[in-house]
């Protein structure tokens, strides 16, 4: 093994390993949107992005069922156990408080006994479709942060779709679709969420894993899963919500993917527990819902960490000079620039991209001629930085940036970002390999490519990606447990 890789590891190591163990707390979670601190200048504010904190948003929706008429009990009827046809005697009457079922009690608290849940009527229109949608509408832009989950009483729904709306219920596009033969249902191949990668996040799927194999008393929910998707960036335990942060900021398409005002259930076909419907007791065919979560935040473009509910509406409580539902404008007077949302970057405190108050013309304010788009900047003495710096004065570079006459992408240096195999680091933005290999860092043999491919003897295999990877954990357990 290369000398240099010994002595890095010794050397680095303990600290990143003690960074990692705190890693989602040094992050922050951008609860506090500003603070007083001390300058050369006297006591002033220091200005964060914030964010409220993740809820449990149900207890701030409506519900509306369409058809208006499909929940059960007007008329009475009986139904039977879908497992067991033989046994019918669960009345559900809507004059009656102990045996109706009412949409309410989808978010009732849970743990009664026996278990509250709406019921819909049952499929006694066969082979009409019994088809129902549940709409959920918050009249506020949230942001989800964990699971949406569907818990079932009455066996989970053989077609399902799952949508949202970003409109407030004008328009809705898909989020994922359920059934127990996805090619059959929606002529769409099924996969799981862990067959998606980074690159296909945004990608809608059909999955089967909430529809097929029926045990009627254990396989009740269905989940849209949203922390499986934040591990894609943040990694299996979310240790890395700075990698996340930094994607949501840089990517609108995925902020917008976990961003709603509404959400829709579909429910298309119910749970038949066989391959045929039995019409002579249509009685067992219904659907039933006990729980449904949905686990998020207001959307307050960074500029709040409040969010109160007041006259049946949610509304973001602004800061930064802003002001609106979701703080999505500046307050009057306070249009010296025009309105951006807050940023997770640079972390841990991100920019607060406060609004300004009007007629402050431009001061100079000694903005680095080259990390900052200008000498000048207004009244409150920021500088609109250049990709890649960061500072007041937009003189220092965030994290794989290199200042030279401003900040440029750092492709390697003689600490962390090693040249391999003998490659020389030219002036940080550049390695120089040798003959025999290629690519970024010099990792790849050269013979890789060739029609042979590389001969096990050649000595020109190097060090692998997860071998390093390995190594590394290896030698943090090692360090700490001396420590």
């Amino acid at each position: 093994m290369s000398m240099w890789l010994v002595l890095t590891v010794q050397v680095i190591w303990p600290g990143l390993c003690l960074a990692m163990q705190h890693y989602p707390t040094t992050w922050g979670h951008y609860d506090i949107c500003k603070s007083q601190v001390y300058t050369d200048e006297g006591l002033t504010w220091d200005y964060m992005a914030c964010q409220p904190e993740a809820t449990d948003m149900t207890k701030y929706l409506k519900v509306t069922l369409d058809p208006p008429n499909i929940t059960c009990g007007d008329p009475p009827e009986t139904y039977c156990a879908l497992e067991n046809p033989y046994m019918c005697n669960n009345e559900c009457d809507a004059a009656t408080e102990e045996l109706a079922h009412p949409p309410e009690l989808m978010f009732d608290f849970e743990g009664r006994n026996p278990t509250t849940f709406w019921q819909s009527t049952s499929w006694r229109k066969y082979p009409k479709p019994l088809v129902v949608n549940i709409t959920l509408s918050w009249n506020k832009t949230i942001e989800l942060t964990d699971d949406i989950v569907i818990t079932f009483e009455s066996g989970r729904p053989e077609q399902m779709v799952l949508e949202k709306s970003l409109d407030y219920g004008r328009t809705w596009q898909p989020y994922q679709f359920y059934a127990t033969d996805c090619l059959d249902a929606f002529t769409m191949e099924p996969k799981t969420v862990q067959e998606l990668s980074q690159f296909t996040l945004l990608d809608i799927i059909c999955t089967e894993e909430y529809s097929r194999g029926y045990v009627w008393k254990y396989d009740k929910t269905v989940r849209f899963e949203i922390k499986d998707r934040f591990a894609l960036f943040a990694g299996p335990r979310l240790h890395n919500m700075a990698s996340l942060y930094g994607q949501l900021d840089t990517t609108k398409n995925l902020r917008d993917f976990f961003t709603i005002t509404d959400l829709r259930i579909r429910l298309l076909r119910p749970a038949t527990g066989a391959t045929m419907v039995d019409e002579s007791n249509l009685s067992r065919y219904f659907y039933a819902i006990s729980d449904i979560k949905v686990h998020g935040r207001c959307k307050c473009n960074l500029h709040a960490n409040s969010c109160v509910f007041e006259k049946e509406k949610l509304s973001c409580e602004c800061e930064h000079n802003t002001t609106g539902p979701d703080c999505g404008r500046c307050k009057r007077n306070y249009q010296g620039r025009a309105w951006s949302a807050g940023s997770y970057l640079p972390i841990p405190k991100g920019t607060a991209n406060i609004c300004v108050p009007n007629n402050i013309s431009p001061v100079n304010c000694n903005c680095n001629p080259f990390g900052s788009e200008s000498d000048h900047c207004n009244g409150t003495g920021f500088c609109k930085c250049k990709a890649g710096a960061t500072g007041v004065k937009c003189h220092e570079c965030l994290p794989g940036y290199l200042w030279d006459n401003g900040c440029k992408s750092r492709v390697c240096d003689n600490e962390l970002l090693r040249c391999q195999n003998g490659g020389v680091c030219v002036n940080n933005v550049r390695c120089q390999c040798p003959p025999a290999f290629s690519g970024l860092l010099c990792e790849k043999p050269r013979c890789e490519n060739e029609a042979g491919g590389c001969d096990s003897d050649s000595g020109q295999t190097p060090l692998s990606h997860s071998a390093f990877l390995l190594l590394l954990t290896s030698a943090c357990v090692l360090l700490l447990t001396r420590l």
